[in-house]
């Protein structure tokens, strides 16, 4: 929980340099996420997938347009970048 509060502080202290990196590293981390679901075919479980990688990341987007709470937006790009790193993984393999 340290090491969270820590990172959750220096992400609202630079928010406005932060959010530009976090939408470009996490709009291309769900891209490759969403190429190695779609790699794997198009059954109902891919889609499935796809459409929860896509929502994730429309979620932090649409939290940093709307200009949410840091708090809000910090944990919407753990949460999005986690699903991500974890589709890429279970559909490489």
């Amino acid at each position: 929980m340290k090491i969270y509060q820590s990172y959750l502080e220096e992400y609202e202290k630079g928010i406005i340099g932060y959010s530009p990196i976090a939408i470009i590293g996490q709009s291309c981390l769900g891209s490759v996420a969403a190429m190695f679901i779609l790699m794997n075919g198009n059954t109902v479980l891919q889609m499935v997938q796809l459409f929860i990688i896509t929502i994730l990341c429309m979620f932090f987007n649409g939290a940093i347009l709307s200009q949410q709470k840091p708090r809000i937006s910090f944990n919407l790009l753990i949460l999005s970048t986690v699903f991500s790193i974890l589709f890429v993984i279970v559909n490489l393999l």
